[in-house]
């Protein structure tokens, strides 16, 4: 059977008397209880609500079922200490977040496992090579810095260019005011240039 169908199953046998109580708590309120008190019905509920989508994401970007379906595992695996480190105003948004940083990771890892990097340097000019290395480079600093920026700010920005959403598109989806929006995503913008600045080496 299919890893994310067993873990489906294990899910629903495992918490299907106990986690009637905590099924109806937002994810903000799962996610405190976790903080709080190691709450053990957390990730089962999350992956419960979420692992589908964070699976049609990762098949999106993987485009193999069997790579979609490990890197579904191992961002559910991790949640518990990626949890503990942020701070989560909207968790649906802020996993989309880390699901598509996974992604990106193994489409970096399985690109470097299958073009060796003596290959690399014997088929690229010497210029082609490093323009792509700093290219590398400043995505992996913009991807730094994004964490970086508070929540609204990191939110509003990863809406607006990584989703393509509109300002109001935006107002709608956080409840906050349109002006709002437009301020996070610029002063966003502002201190990602800042902190991107401020680490050039």
């Amino acid at each position: 059977m299919e890893l994310f169908h067993l873990m489906h199953l294990y899910v629903m046998m495992l918490f299907q008397r106990g986690h009637k109580r905590y099924s109806s708590l937002t994810d903000l309120e799962l996610i405190q209880r976790y903080k709080e008190e190691a709450n053990l019905f957390t990730i089962p509920l999350l992956y419960e609500r979420y692992g589908h989508l964070v699976l049609g994401t990762c098949i999106k970007y993987l485009k193999k079922y069997e790579d979609a379906e490990d890197t579904t595992m191992k961002i559910f695996g991790e949640l518990n200490l990626k949890i503990e480190k942020h701070a989560i105003q909207h968790f649906k948004s802020w996993l989309y977040q880390v699901t598509k940083n996974e992604c990106l990771i193994h489409l970096r890892k399985q690109k470097t496992v299958q073009t060796p990097i003596h290959e690399n340097l014997l088929q690229a000019e010497p210029l082609e090579s490093e323009e792509q290395l700093e290219r590398e480079l400043k995505l992996t600093k913009l991807e730094q810095a994004i964490q970086h920026l508070k929540e609204e700010q990191r939110i509003c920005i990863e809406l607006f260019y990584l989703q393509d959403k509109s300002y109001q598109e935006i107002s709608d989806e956080l409840d906050i005011p349109l002006n709002t929006v437009k301020s996070a995503i610029q002063n966003g913008k502002r201190n990602l240039k800042i902190w991107m600045e401020s680490h050039e080496e």
